[in-house]
């Protein structure tokens, strides 16, 4: 037999790696709100306008 299975170190190793990402989508999700606020959102669709004409 290898080692014993160590079942609370799993779980937190398992827990931290659920935190981090968390951490990393709340904080992209920041950045993306923060360049929306700026103003700076992406263009819109022009396809509506070529159909019109």
């Amino acid at each position: 037999m290898a080692f014993k299975p160590n079942y609370n170190q799993q779980r937190a190793e398992r827990n931290r790696s659920k935190e981090q990402k968390k951490q990393e989508k709340l904080q992209r999700r920041q950045s993306d709100a923060a360049t929306r606020d700026d103003g700076e959102a992406p263009a819109p669709d022009t396809a509506e306008d070529s159909q019109d004409a």
